[in-house]
């Protein structure tokens, strides 16, 4: 169907004036009311309420009654004022994006919706935009003019009849035009916002969700999902998108609380936070991977215990086949532990039978070798009662304690590492070629890599966990090709009710031998369900044409052609290749940066090959060494490629791509296909040397600015 554009300048300082132009800027002049009305009514009560907080937390300091639970009713009855004052702040600048006109063919009724960023009420009870991640606002994302429906989590689908699909370019408060549309109507919205420049927040995608990240971000959350996204693809936003949508769909079903994002860095995970409160996501748990198991082990990971860089081994230890066998491994010192056969007495004949022992381990089969014990003398003390129904006092006491903690592995004195240490000596034993001494060393002293940690984990849930986790419900792994099958694996075995949200670019995976190059054995740890789904984001809405052309072909190299990229269509100027003398090439750096600063880019990204590389450019462009290097923030920042992942720049700077730096190899294009993916709108490659092979295929229509 052809767009029907309306409302748009015909020419400059002209607008089409319809009457339904008209009615479309009543309407906003209408809605913005009930918004200014709505901040008054909450400022008043947010005034109120915080008056109410600060009496309480002195009755509680004087230690008056009650007070204590009233306060935290009323700081809970504050939060949720301010951030309905927030909702309706933000909401005076852009109110809605979108509206729908549709026959209710369930209920019979005929219904008109404006769909915005924020749910917003008129008197608390009439609602005038529908929050976007309402069960109909999925109308506007994925339905087609006619018949069709949408569904609502918990009950039956809502059968319809959609007349209308608008689309709105509003901003400031200020009605710019809108058109019509059969399908999602974005597209120009789409490349205006892409073109704006980058604010050190992670922004959100609500007005211009694509029908291919709608499908993942409303999704059953009863499922694990796994996204193979090319660099743009919105993976990161797609994810907290989806975060928000089960939280407010499933508030029955999940807590915040119950909910964690796992990334690989500090400055990744500062990045995603910033996203967080736009999109009205509080109290969830962030991590690093390399953090995650000693939370999980609790008290049964020492304090002793440290996390270290990968061991040269963790090539091995990093993949299924290395967990899988460290859980047989398990399996069979359970089985030999356990010795599992008909127990009798000489007075009382067969206490417990074989049969009703492994009837036991089918109702538990999840349970660690600590659990099953524990169950199985419980069976056993109960089926002496039974036995002992007609004896004396005295008999029962000596049954009692004859068969008291008659399973109990705890006398074996086994501890966690010294377990993983028997293991690792057995897999060398078994094939010589292996050689896990570094490793063995390192946890000898408490040293541990994150395959390690994971094994740890591996070992207290198959043998010491004494209690099931529940703390997740909701698992959300960010730039997840950074890491192996194992942590995974382990995660999935120690959160066995817990779902998984995996998003990554195998062709992004910056640690070749440890990490991911394809998705085949995590699909196999992970997926245990007919539900559980594989999704491909291909189109990536980041770099112009320019700059992902560019990048195509170092990811023919990266991904073996793997996963190609699809852009949209936004170009900017070509890449600027700029080549200098040695001597010069630090004072070509400062230039490029005095040029690009005159274009008032919001965030600036001078990508080194090493960290040692980014400390000594900082020390030279006089940027303090003890800045923190955790915080992603405007201005110009100076990084090592790794700490680049999953981030974004308005202009990159990548500082000297030879092959001295990036060789010919699929390890060091992936790397470099990850620094060139970081430019949103320009990027520079500085040289004092031939640019890697890797580009020498890439700079054919490129200028080259000397």
């Amino acid at each position: 169907m052809e767009r029907q554009c309306l409302g748009w300048p015909e020419k400059k300082g002209m607008i089409m004036m319809n009457q339904d132009y008209q009615e479309e800027l009543l309407h906003l002049e209408s809605c913005l009311s009930v918004i200014q009305e709505n901040i008054r009514l909450y400022e008043a009560r947010e005034q109120a309420s915080r008056k109410e907080v600060t009496a309480l937390f002195q009755a509680v300091r004087k230690g008056e009654g009650d007070s204590y639970g009233q306060l935290v009713a009323s700081q809970n009855i504050l939060e949720h004022v301010q951030n309905t004052l927030r909702k309706n702040r933000s909401a005076l600048h852009q109110p809605y994006f979108g509206r729908i006109v549709y026959d209710d063919l369930t209920y019979e009724a005929s219904e008109c919706c404006y769909i915005g960023k924020n749910g917003i009420s008129k008197n608390q009870t009439d609602v005038i935009v529908v929050d976007w991640r309402a069960p109909v606002a999925n109308v506007y994302y994925e339905n087609s003019l006619g018949n069709g429906h949408y569904a609502v989590p918990g009950s039956s689908d809502v059968e319809i009849d959609l007349h209308q699909k608008r689309t709105y370019d509003i901003s400031d408060g200020t009605l710019h035009g809108y058109y019509d549309d059969d399908i999602a109507a974005n597209d120009d919205l789409l490349v205006k916002y892409l073109s704006q420049n980058k604010d050190a927040v992670l922004g959100d995608i609500i007005a211009t969700i694509q029908k291919e990240q709608n499908t993942i971000i409303r999704d059953l959350p009863s499922k694990n999902i796994i996204v193979q996204g090319v660099a743009g693809s919105g993976k990161t936003t797609v994810a907290l998108h989806r975060i928000s949508y089960l939280l407010y769909n499933y508030e029955d079903l999940y807590k915040p609380s119950e909910f964690c994002i796992i990334g690989s860095s500090d400055m990744l995970l500062h990045y995603i936070r910033s996203g967080l409160p736009e999109l009205d996501v509080h109290h969830i748990h962030e991590m690093r991977m390399d953090e995650i198991f000693p939370y999980l082990m609790e008290k049964a990971w020492k304090k002793q215990y440290q996390i270290v860089p990968d061991y040269p081994e963790a090539e091995i230890k990093s993949h299924l086949p290395f967990i899988r066998a460290l859980d047989r491994f398990l399996a069979e010192l359970t089985e030999e532990a356990l010795n599992l056969s008909d127990i009798t007495d000489p007075d009382l004949g067969v206490v417990l039978s074989l049969e009703s022992m492994l009837e036991a381990k089918s109702y538990h089969p999840e349970d660690s070798l600590y659990q099953f014990e524990k169950h199985l003398n419980e069976r056993i003390l109960s089926r002496l009662k039974f036995l002992c129904t007609e004896r004396s006092s005295d008999f029962k006491k000596a049954k009692r304690q004859a068969f008291r903690k008659y399973f109990d592995s705890s006398v074996h004195k086994w501890t966690v590492p010294g377990l993983y240490l028997a293991f690792l000596t057995e897999l060398e034993e078994q094939d010589s070629s292996l050689d896990f001494s570094a490793t063995k060393a390192g946890v000898s002293k408490g040293k541990t890599d994150v395959y390690d940690a994971a094994a740890f984990g591996l070992i207290y849930r198959r043998i010491f966990q004494k209690q099931d986790q529940d703390v997740f419900s909701q698992i959300f792994i960010d730039e997840a090709q950074d890491f192996g099958e194992t942590v995974y694996y382990v995660l999935k075995q120690m959160l066995h009710d817990c779902y998984f949200t995996i998003m990554g670019d195998v062709s992004q995976n910056i640690r070749y031998e440890t990490g991911m190059n394809d998705w085949e054995q995590l699909k196999e740890a992970m997926f245990d369900s007919p539900k559980d789904s594989f999704y491909l984001l291909l189109k990536s809405y980041r770099n112009t044409i320019e700059i992902s052309r560019f990048a195509g072909q170092v990811l023919q190299r990266a991904s073996q052609g793997g996963y190609q990229i699809d852009p949209v269509i936004r170009h900017g100027q070509p890449v600027s290749i700029l080549q200098a003398e040695p001597s010069g090439l630090f004072y070509q750096l400062q230039e490029t940066l005095r040029h690009v600063r005159e274009k008032k880019f919001e965030t600036i990204a001078v990508i080194c090959r090493t960290p040692e590389e980014a400390a000594e450019l900082k020390s030279g462009l006089g940027i303090p060494l003890e800045e923190d290097d955790n915080s992603f923030h405007n201005g110009v920042m100076v990084l090592p490629v790794s700490l680049t992942k999953g981030l974004e720049f308005d202009c990159v700077i990548l500082w000297k791509p030879d092959e001295d730096h990036y060789q010919d190899h699929p390890k060091d294009a992936k790397l470099l296909y990850v620094a060139i993916t970081r430019a949103l709108h320009e990027l520079y490659l500085l040289t004092d040397r031939p640019l890697t092979p890797l580009l020498l295929t890439s700079t054919g229509s490129e200028s080259v600015l000397k």
